[in-house]
């Protein structure tokens, strides 16, 4: 079967809940039909992760999630040898999966892994679509339904961790942000199942923290931390411990910036 005709038949209320904001979903879908890498730039929990688990389910192919962290190496993505019962086996990383199976490899924050990752991924993110596995001997090619997706912060890129210009430009990049205040109050309903007249009083009292980002705060509250907020409330939890939980000590551990942060919450809740 088509893979259109695979994603004409996925029920959209059974895809991870997503609220697009813009033209990201037919972006995806292009770039995977044109069989070329995706690169997503957007702050920590702006919802690129749920975008790429609803848009792997929507086009019906497996995904493949790998959060990068600094001791990742080539190796934890393509494979390795391993005893198992007593013989050694070679046993498939998650990008060589995606890549025999036909599936989206998704690296989140990719700048955090090591500088031999991003070697291994340059023969997949060209015409060439190849995936040389050196300690097999095997050059896989990968399927027409195979796609890399990477996504990383830029309010953490510094010198040291960042994509180099070469890298970057093997990719269709989008950018993505908090979503629009409407939008956003959906999004936290929804997830929550908080009234909406309460997501929107949380949507108005993070545009006020966000605004203190790089004053006090290195990075704004995310609508990952609304949602959970949120769903405090939702059971029952009083707002202003649950707005202290979820919106101030996730945020900082300086005490006047806390003290800050409340005189806010209690602007908004009283």
């Amino acid at each position: 079967m088509p893979l259109s005709s695979v994603a004409a038949h996925v029920d959209e209320r059974e895809l991870p809940f997503y609220e697009s904001v813009g033209n990201e979903c037919s972006m995806f879908e292009h770039a995977f039909h044109q069989r070329l890498p995706l690169l997503l730039k957007g702050p920590t929990g702006c919802g690129k992760t749920r975008f790429v688990s609803h848009m792997a389910a929507k086009l019906g192919r497996p995904l493949f999630t790998v959060s990068c962290h600094d001791d990742l190496t080539s190796a934890d993505l393509t494979g390795r040898y391993l005893l198992q019962g007593g013989e050694t086996r070679w046993v498939d990383g998650p990008l060589t999966r995606a890549v025999r199976e036909g599936g989206i490899c998704y690296l989140d924050e990719v700048v955090e892994a090591r500088k031999d990752v991003t070697v291994v991924l340059h023969p997949l993110t060209d015409d060439r679509r190849l995936l040389p596995l050196e300690r097999t001997g095997e050059l896989l090619e990968a399927p027409d339904d195979f796609m890399l997706v990477v996504s990383y912060n830029p309010g953490y890129q510094h010198i040291l961790k960042s994509l180099k210009p070469s890298t970057r430009q093997r990719f269709v990049a989008m950018s993505f942000d908090f979503p629009p205040p409407k939008v956003e109050r959906d999004i936290v309903a929804q997830e929550s199942g908080l009234p909406g007249e309460q997501c929107s009083a949380l949507v108005n009292l993070a545009a006020s923290l966000r605004a203190m980002k790089g004053q006090d705060l290195e990075e704004g509250v995310s609508t990952r931390l609304l949602v959970y907020c949120a769903t405090l409330i939702a059971a029952g939890m009083p707002i202003l411990e649950a707005a202290r939980a979820t919106l101030v000590e996730p945020l900082s551990d300086d005490a006047d910036v806390q003290e800050g942060l409340m005189e806010a919450i209690h602007a908004t809740f009283g």
